[in-house]
């Protein structure tokens, strides 16, 4: 029930004031008493699921993007941050909602769905499961190809309210941070709650392989290759994969040209509600 009710509302546009954008492979989590964020959100998920972990008690809630990399350690890492938020409420329980995949031809949707499941029933606390909708129940068929129903969800933070939502802006430092997803990254968290900054990095690889042959192919043999599911693919996918093989290519040790004082990149909400970058000698 609580799926079709998800499905059956339109995705709604989320401007950057008050958000706090989440990639593949981040998390964040805060609470009811941010001043800074209100929402927290994703989207381009095709095989991936959006996980959203909230304490009823104190509101502290948590959003991640999984791909299935090693769902068992990032369950329990975003159990464990809402936990340090959680503390010191004696009421209230833990509820999940999973969102996202899609009955795909390879059923990486069907496999993280269960790895999903399988770790939060692993966890000594109680998780609840109020939100499902993933994999068959995020699947619309047309002309028999398969595509997930929502790509994205949104969560406000002080109302609890998840509904499905687009992001024009999916910064800052978008290129960056898919760039550390590309070349292997752990699941990253992106945001300290306390000091409400968005710290990015430091991240660190080597030159990507052959990063001038798959900035030479065209876009087909990039959709072919790069991509879990190349047919359900958002339309943005290709120049979105371009834009971070450029900026591995041009960045080919992050420690030199990204970190050279091996400290993160900075940033905090203004008066508009917009990230900017704060120098790091301030804080």
């Amino acid at each position: 029930e609580k799926a079709k009710l998800l499905r059956s509302q339109p995705a709604q546009i989320v401007e950057p004031k008050g958000l706090l954008y989440v990639q593949q492979r981040e998390f964040a989590v805060t609470t009811p008493k941010d001043g800074s964020v209100s929402i927290l959100g994703s989207d381009d998920a095709t095989t991936c699921h959006i996980v959203v972990l909230r304490h009823t008690g104190s509101g502290a809630t948590c959003l991640t993007h999984c791909d299935g990399s090693d769902t068992e350690a990032e369950v329990s890492l975003i159990m464990s941050s809402v936990r340090s938020f959680s503390n010191t409420t004696g009421c209230g329980r833990l509820e999940v909602h999973l969102v996202g995949g899609f009955n795909d031809d390879r059923q990486l949707s069907q496999k993280l769905t269960n790895q999903l499941l399988r770790a939060f029933d692993l966890q000594p606390e109680e998780v609840h499961l109020v939100t499902f909708c993933v994999t068959e129940l995020n699947d619309r068929e047309e002309q028999d190809i398969h595509f997930p129903i929502i790509y994205g969800i949104a969560v406000n933070v002080k109302t609890a309210e998840i509904f499905p939502a687009t992001f024009p802006e999916k910064g800052p430092d978008e290129d960056l941070r898919s760039a550390h997803v590309l070349t292997g990254a752990p699941l990253t968290n992106i945001y300290d709650a306390k000091t409400e900054q968005l710290r990015i990095g430091p991240y660190f690889w080597g030159p990507f392989p052959h990063v001038d042959f798959w900035l030479e192919q065209d876009d087909a043999q990039i959709l072919q290759n790069l991509s879990t599911s190349p047919l359900a693919e958002p339309p943005h996918f290709v120049s979105h994969i371009r834009s971070t093989l450029t900026f591995l290519k041009e960045h080919p040790f992050p420690s030199r040209s990204l970190f050279p004082d091996r400290k993160p990149r900075i940033y905090k909400k203004n008066e508009e509600g917009l990230w900017e970058q704060v120098c790091s000698d301030k804080i």
